[in-house]
Formats: structure tokens, sequence, C-alpha cells
């Protein structure tokens, strides 16, 4: 059997399995794909002939769309492919790709690997240090990105060519490709450990990391990826996260392509709920995955009616708060399922085999008797307090069930007797003022509904750092507690002593 054969082999077997979990983790088994795959050429491109379905649409803020499919996508790619090697990208090049979400993006996703080149796809946000950082660790030799951020490169060292989409001054444009007559492209020989992508994690707690992926841990670990989605052939999937994380690649090229689903992206500058709400009307989508940021914002928009079409609810990036959770499924009568991976790997539950030892997250989770895990938290943002140990999740979640609070991020305020106390940074929910009154409404709910051990001492309306994958920045909220330690108090802090019910 050839390599396009057991993918999908191993592909069909999960989606006869969706919904049975005993049966799946019995009887799957990965593919056997060979001496030789690429999956642009292997998978994408075998189910992409002749195949005039959407593969991918495009809907700008003011409603308008572009829409390609399948067939298109993978002539298109062709077209790129064989322009970008004209330019000189060679197999085993690392290439830079910072581009929004914008059809170019896909289009240099799958002729990128085409050629055996390696991606290096960059969050248009990042700033000027910080690409000079991917570009030497990265040993870049190529530069994709919008015309419009051209800029941002000029005073970035390296000696790479430059690609832009759109004409730009000393920039080589990507859109002359699509002059080029259509011909097919040879596979370029890779091996399933030959360099595929290269990502830089959001860095939560600390510089970057440089993660490889080769030609099948991605594409065909995101195998399971597609099973915990839930997808089908036909399905629509629209998923909110930023071009340049890795889960923009999870659940916006991978999963829903390995199960020929179509892949809706809502680019808006700024976030509008309601509008992402008629998107999901309008688009008939069937499976939606969002973070626990858009979920909060969701619900404390109106949710309206369920969307008709849909059918899977799923959050991703960081824990999801029960009370988020409870409030879908009264509205939609569905519930959003929350799954566990990182930029390092696809979906996972656990530790795997490998490399002759454990693979380490840096994350806390409980087992129950039943063998069900329940997140705790990172190890870094644990903490004790009075000999106690804190899990911030717990606290923030039951925090969120207020009215006043968007978002919540606990974190140890330094303490005389205690060592440390818990401390809430508070986001405000719209509609509610930083005042002493909604201070003591709130300690005075968390005194009510966590454990006397848990209790938030202290609380603080702020505006919540984030990286730029929207994880909170807890680090950062440590590190202003311990430049507070001296007893300080900040200006838009409120503490339970302050107030004489609460005290004890």
């Amino acid at each position: 059997m050839n390599a396009t054969g057991a993918y999908r082999q191993s592909r069909d077997q999960l989606l006869r399995l969706r919904g049975d979990h005993a049966r799946a983790v019995a009887e799957f088994r990965w593919p056997e794909l060979g001496t030789r795959f690429n999956w642009a050429v292997d998978w994408f491109d075998a189910v992409a002939s002749g195949n005039d379905r959407p593969a991918l649409v495009v809907v700008e803020e003011d409603g308008s769309a572009t829409e390609r499919t399948f067939a298109e996508m993978s002539r298109a790619s062709d077209r790129l492919s064989s322009w970008l090697a004209a330019g000189g990208v060679r197999k085993g090049d690392p290439v830079l790709l910072m581009l929004g979400n914008q059809v170019e993006l896909w289009e240099a996703m799958l002729a990128i690997m085409k050629l055996g080149a390696v991606i290096l796809p960059t969050t248009t946000a990042v700033g000027r240090a910080d690409l000079a950082d991917r570009i030497a660790r990265g040993r870049v030799r190529h530069v994709i990105c919008d015309a419009a951020d051209t800029g941002t490169f000029g005073q970035v060292p390296g000696d790479y060519t430059r690609i832009s989409v759109g004409a730009a001054e000393g920039w080589s444009d990507l859109r002359e490709a699509a002059d080029l007559e259509h011909t097919s492209v040879g596979h370029p020989g890779t091996t399933p450990d030959d360099p595929l992508l290269l990502y830089f994690t959001s860095g939560t707690t600390s510089r970057p990391k440089l993660v490889e992926h080769t030609q099948v841990s991605y594409p065909v670990g995101h195998l399971s990826t597609m099973y915990w989605l839930g997808l089908r052939p036909g399905d629509v999937h629209l998923n909110i996260s930023s071009p340049g994380w890795a889960k923009h690649a999870w659940s916006c090229f991978f999963a829903p392509w390995i199960a020929e689903a179509t892949i809706v992206v809502h680019d808006y500058r700024r976030f509008d709920a309601a509008a992402l709400l008629d998107q999901l009307h309008r688009r008939k989508v069937s499976s939606f995955c969002a973070p626990p940021t858009v979920w909060r914002m969701l619900i404390n928009a109106e949710l309206g009616e369920r969307p008709e079409a849909l059918r899977e609810a799923i959050s991703a990036g960081e824990p999801l708060n029960p009370e988020v959770i409870e409030r879908v499924r009264r509205a939609w009568g569905v519930t959003v399922r929350d799954g566990f991976g990182q930029t390092e790997t696809t979906a996972q539950v656990g530790n795997t085999p490998g490399a002759g030892g454990y693979y380490h997250t840096g994350d806390v989770a409980s087992r129950d008797a039943e063998g069900y895990i329940t997140y705790i938290g990172r190890t870094d943002d644990v903490f004790k307090a009075s000999d106690y140990k804190i899990s911030p999740f717990e606290l923030e979640s039951a925090l969120i069930e207020h009215p006043a609070v968007a978002e919540a991020a606990v974190v140890p305020a330094p303490d005389p007797v205690r060592l440390a106390v818990p401390k809430a940074y508070i986001a405000l929910a719209p509609g509610h003022e930083p005042t002493e009154e909604t201070a003591l409404s709130i300690l005075r709910y968390a005194r009510e509904h966590l454990a006397p051990y848990q209790r938030v001492r202290r609380i603080e309306f702020f505006d919540l750092p984030k990286t730029i994958s929207g994880k909170i920045r807890r680090v950062e909220l440590r590190a202003r507690e311990q430049e507070l330690a001296d007893g300080r108090r900040a200006s838009a802090e409120w503490r339970d002593d302050q107030f004489p019910g609460l005290k004890g």
C-alpha cells in the first residue's frame, strides 16, 4: 500500500470509530508510510484532484468572502511552488512565513511543503527584536510577508530572500505566480524524518522555545486532533486563532483538511461577538473552536439561538471554566469540549512513549478512579499559601461566575504571616465599575464559594497582560507582586482586611 492509501486507511478508521473512544484506543493504528512522505503531495493533492467542494472560505470584517475549492488550492500552490523554486527556494531551506488570514497564507503553506522546504510560521504582531531572534535562531533563508509589513524588516539583519504579497520596493511580488501556466510538481523526496515546521512557543513563562516538527509529526500526528475535534468529510469548521501560532496549523490547516472539511476563517481587526455569531449562522458552521477568552466574550454578549448546523463546540489554548461550559449548554444545548496539547505536540492527554524517557509538559493535572483527567495548572503557576497548595485555575473558575468578572488571574502576593496569599487580578465585565462596592461583592462571593484555605485575600482591577497569542502572562503579575512586597498597595487594589465583615 502506498503512503496515500495507508494515510487514508488510518484516517477512515478514526472516522468509523468516532464516538467510540474505547474501540478507538484499542484498535487505531498509525499509518505505515514507508521511506518517503510529503503531506501536501501525498495527501492534499490526492484528495483535491477534481474536487470542487470548498476547501477555504476567508470572511472579511465587512462580510465579503473569498472562496477556494480543493482543486483550486492544489493548482494555485503548484504554480506558487514553481515560482518559489525559480526564485531560489530549495529543499531544506527555512522560510519565515508572516501572513495574516489571507488566501496566500494557505497557498504558501502548501507550496513550501511541496518543495520540501521548512516553514517557520510567524505572527504579524511580532516586533523587530523578536523577528531578528527568529531569523537568527531559525537560520532563515527566505521571508514571505504582506507588502504592508515589509517595513518591519528594514532593520532586521540577515541574508534572506525578500518576498511580499503585493508590490514593495526591493521585494519580489508573490502574486506573479498566478500568471504561470499550471504544471503539477513532482514529489520532493522528503523522508518522514525530514524537517517540515519550525515553531516558536508563545513564551508565557520564559523565553520562547524553538520547536521542530518533521514531515509526519504534525501531518500524521494531527489525526488525533481531527478525532478530538470530531470532524467529518463535508463539515464546515471555524476556528478562532491567529496565524503564526501552532493552534492555527492545528485547526485552520491540518485537522480540517485531513477530514476533507471546509475551513472558514473570520478575519477581523477588532473582535465583535455579534458579527462572529452571525457568521456561525450564515456559513452553516458545524464545528466551532475558540479560546476561552472568546467563549467568555460570547457569553457576556447575547448568545441567542444555537446556530442551526452546529454540532461540535470546542475550546483550546487555556483551561475553560465550568461556568462558561454551563452557560453555553443552557443557551445552545451543546457541551463545549476542551483538550490539551502544546506547540510541541498535537492533541494529547498524558505522556506518550518516545526517545527512551518521558516528555514533561510542565502542567499539573489530577486523575480520578475512573481515569478522568482534570487540569489544575502550570507547574510554575501553582503556589503555596499558609502551607496549602493553591491552583490558580480553581480560584479563577469560581471568580468568573461573579457577574462583574470577565477574566481573572490569580497569583501569590507576599505576606509576612502566611508566606503568600491568593490575589486576583480582575478584568471587569461590561457595565461594571472598579469601585469599592464591586470589590466587596467579589471578595464576599469568593469567601462564600471557596474553601477557607483558598480564600482570595486581595483583588486588583487590572488590564491583564497577555502574550501575542492571547494567553495570560501570570509571570508578569507575579513579578509585579514581588515589586510590591514592601507593603505598598496598588491604587486599584482592595484587601479583605479593609472590610470588617471579611476579616479572619
